[in-house]
């Protein structure tokens, strides 16, 4: 594993150009958590290892390539560098039916209902790095993360889950994930560091 550079300006984190050039020479890291850590919970909300499982903003990180070595092999990766898409795609190629493409997560290019699993591990993290107050952040910072949060209720199929894995409390994040289709319910992992699992399901309501 390569470790990852601190960029001195934290808002660099959700800017495309930052990741590019880190993922052109960086081959892998994971944020806050390996599957390992986090097989229990996801065995514990994906009830099926066919289900389709999309991986928000997958990066280098090496969840998808675990998850599908456990037998996950429905898993559709996105991420808005072509860099680390292409770097993964080649990585991965003997992983058939795995799939890599180059996508913004606030403009996802699926029809609605296609998914039962949606999976986010520090991706939201990275839109709302900001030199801000993060107890009352810019109008642009919730307006970019309630794109994201939409767009995985429309690809979810009704009785389809969204899994958020951060460092965020709940206090600065689940006013950002609540939705009337569902009620946001949260775990942590960890002992003297606490990281935080937040799951949803999409309720069939009428607004969905």
């Amino acid at each position: 594993m390569v470790h990852a550079d601190v960029p001195d300006d934290p808002t660099a984190y959700k800017r495309q150009e930052y990741w590019e050039e880190r993922y052109a020479k960086e081959e892998s890291f994971d944020w806050f958590k390996t599957y390992e850590d986090l097989k229990p919970l996801l065995s514990q909300h994906i009830a099926s290892k066919d289900a389709r499982i999309l991986m928000l903003g997958c990066g280098n990180s090496t969840l998808s390539e675990d998850m599908y070595d456990d037998g996950y092999h429905n898993i559709v990766n996105i991420d808005f560098s072509k860099t680390v898409i292409e770097n993964m795609a080649e990585k991965c190629k003997e992983r058939v039916g795995m799939e890599w493409l180059e996508m913004d997560i606030r403009d996802l290019k699926f029809e609605d209902g296609s998914f039962d699993i949606a999976i986010d591990k520090g991706t939201m993290d990275a839109l709302m790095c900001d030199r801000g107050d993060v107890w009352n952040p810019d109008e642009e910072l919730v307006r970019t993360v309630a794109q994201e949060v939409d767009e995985v209720v429309r690809v979810l199929k009704v009785g389809g889950k969204f899994l958020y894995i951060t460092f965020g409390q709940p206090h600065f994040r689940k006013r950002h994930l609540e939705r009337p289709c569902w009620t946001v319910e949260t775990s942590t992992l960890g002992v003297a560091f606490h990281y935080f699992f937040y799951h949803m399901i999409k309720q069939d309501t009428p607004s969905s």
